[in-house]
């Protein structure tokens, strides 16, 4: 081959190469734009602020032929309220709350696949989110309703799908002294939905500042409503591991009668970790059988030994789920503070061959 031809075909190879690389980046262009501004917490919004935003996306969603409906304000309806009592008031906000409590749910991904393109994913994201905006802007309307603040951007949203959509096991944090308060049986649904095999527990965190009987009680009632739960203190185990001491009133070790109740023991760090690894694998290997019909028994095999289970973990602000990652890990991962919302990206953490932990902004 003469030197000329040689030339050539490094030119040729070269310029595919960098055709290559430009069509990579025109692909991932799109989510670098959406990734410039940083992804905030938003859980309340002036009356303007929230108008123009809905206008802004009814506008780029919907054509002529599909308006954004009007929403009515019933004037007359507030005299007949104003003339109530305080009880009737509240009996009637209770028929409401009835009434209305399946239209509080936690928003659902629109169905997707691999072959949609970045900017039909975005668009079928955002009008999903927006329908479900306008579900609750209806309920906020109605007077004998009180709506607590909620998280109204969608790329938050966007997290909980992905952590939702990769884990096996789904952790819910919560406060030991309030745990039904913060505990969201809808996202629990939600993810049967995403995966029928898929399992909810919930954490029961500050777990050592409930008294043996009172735990022995939730006990009882997580048990009789079939709830996977463990009772756990981020700060306990964040303590032994920096080897400090705590004061009495944080005494994690308290026995009965010289005997360990495993339905109320609050769990060490190892335990917890082998715990929620074994309840993983188990979802696995029930997802795995399951298609049994559909592969072969070496497809099932390799699959039950594909490698590491997932663990997702979500919970209300201040419940301590930060502090709990930071004590599962061994290290600090993600940032602690008293401000809501404080972690704002998914993060997964890789504990063992076996173990990854993925931790959702909340």
């Amino acid at each position: 081959m003469r030197r000329n031809d040689k030339m050539g075909l490094g030119r040729a190879l070269v310029k595919q190469h960098n055709q290559m690389i430009q069509q990579s980046k025109e692909k991932g262009r799109f989510y670098k734009s959406q990734q410039k501004k940083v992804l905030e917490s938003v859980t309340e919004v002036s009356d303007i602020d929230a108008v123009i935003q809905q206008a802004d996306e009814a506008e780029r969603l919907f054509s002529i032929d599909n308006p954004t409906p009007n929403f009515l304000i019933n004037l007359d309806g507030s005299s007949s309220v104003s003339e109530m009592t305080l009880v009737e008031r509240r009996d009637q906000q209770k028929i409401e709350e009835a009434l209305h409590a399946s239209s509080l749910r936690v928003p659902r991904r629109p169905p997707w696949n691999a072959r949609m393109s970045a900017e039909e994913l975005d668009d079928n994201e955002r009008q999903s989110f927006l329908i479900w905006r306008r579900s609750l802007a209806r309920l906020e309307g109605n007077e004998n309703l009180v709506l607590t603040p909620f998280e109204k951007n969608l790329d938050i949203w966007r997290q909980l799908w992905r952590v939702v959509e990769r884990c096996d096991l789904l952790v819910m944090v919560v406060d030991a002294r309030d745990p039904l308060f913060y505990r969201c049986p809808d996202l629990e649904a939600y993810a049967r939905e995403v995966d029928q095999h898929k399992r909810t527990m919930l954490l029961v965190n500050k777990a050592d500042l409930l008294p043996y009987s009172v735990r022995k009680k939730w006990a009882e009632f997580f048990n009789q409503h079939e709830i996977l739960y463990l009772f756990w203190s981020a700060k306990a185990a964040s303590a032994t591991l920096e080897g400090r001491k705590l004061g009495s009133g944080w005494n994690t070790n308290e026995p009965q009668n010289g005997v360990d109740d495993p339905d109320t023991k609050i769990y060490a760090r190892d335990e917890l970790l082998s715990r929620l690894q074994y309840e993983a694998e188990r979802i696995v290997e029930r997802r795995a059988s399951s298609r049994s019909d559909n592969l072969s028994l070496e497809g099932c095999m390799n699959e039950k030994s594909s490698g590491s289970v997932m663990v997702g973990f979500v919970g209300y602000p201040n419940v301590g789920k930060s502090s709990t990652i930071n004590a599962l890990v061994g290290q600090k991962r993600a940032g602690v503070t008293s401000t809501p919302g404080k972690t704002k990206h998914f993060q997964t953490l890789i504990i063992s061959d076996k173990l990854t932990l993925c931790d959702c902004p909340g």
